[in-house]
């Protein structure tokens, strides 16, 4: 079968799209909220009063200031990857919104660029939350934890075109418990989100950090910390990279399920 290999058509519409999307969800916005801070927020309060008290500074901060940052980074891929996962799947396949929204004068690179980037906002509010909680407790004043915005805006897109990925192979819901079982969940567990990569064995330091979460970490943490990252333009030009990759990729999956 012949792939479609060229660059996104994009037209102004591909906005009309994000902005039905986020019409939709204002109806169903107090659930939407609490059901992607619920995780991480309980992870970062559990572990971080719970076993925090239990454990040593690391790099100089309480544990639970260690976590924060990972907390960050995880609440936002994880909004991101759901929203790109199991609402995009529902509006492309069950419920067929994307035939009907191509009956208007809107093509289908404009829908799936609109889908990345309603995921990757919809993630950003969360990371905002997750913020807003670690100022409410004190675990950073520092003005540069101002920068997190956008970069959650940027881990958005990369992790919503990972997932899109996913989505345009997918043939039923079920198909996504692989994607957590076999990517989401062991880069949660190899990218230093509850303890220093530095902990685990060579090899997985190194798998891990090959893993876009990890470069997220390595910028949000010294901000939360109120330090300049190290080696930023690497962190991020990695990330960009999963991001143009991810999204390209699934342009042409889904254009190959879709139009042929």
């Amino acid at each position: 079968m012949r792939l479609d290999l060229t660059p996104p058509r994009l037209t102004p519409s591909c906005f009309q799209v994000w902005r039905r999307n986020l019409l939709v969800w204002r109806k169903l916005m107090v659930p939407s909220l609490l059901g992607n801070l619920a995780d991480p927020t309980f992870y970062m309060l559990g572990l971080g009063f719970g076993i925090g008290a239990l454990m040593p500074a690391i790099d100089g901060v309480p544990y639970i200031t260690f976590l924060a940052a990972g907390t960050i980074c995880y609440a936002t891929m994880n909004s991101a990857t759901f929203e790109a996962l199991y609402s995009a799947f529902s509006r492309m396949h069950v419920q067929r919104t994307w035939d009907s929204i191509m009956n208007a004068p809107v093509g289908l690179d404009d829908i799936v660029f609109a889908e990345t980037m309603w995921a990757a906002s919809k993630s950003v509010l969360s990371g905002i939350a997750i913020l807003l909680l670690i100022w409410l407790l004190g675990l950073s004043h520092s003005p540069l934890t101002l920068w997190l915005i956008p970069l959650m805006l940027l881990m958005g897109v990369a992790f919503a075109s990972m997932a899109m990925v996913m989505t345009a192979l997918a043939g039923s819901y079920d198909f996504f418990m692989y994607y957590f079982s076999l990517l989401v969940t062991p880069m949660v567990l190899l990218s230093g989100v509850f303890y220093p990569i530095s902990a685990l064995p060579p090899l997985l330091q190194q798998v891990g950090a090959a893993l876009p979460l990890s470069h997220a970490i390595d910028l949000a943490r010294p901000l939360v910390y109120g330090r300049v990252p190290e080696d930023a333009l690497l962190h991020l030009g990695v990330l960009a990279l999963y991001a143009i990759v991810g999204f390209m990729l699934a342009l042409i999956l889904v254009r190959r399920r879709l139009l042929e």
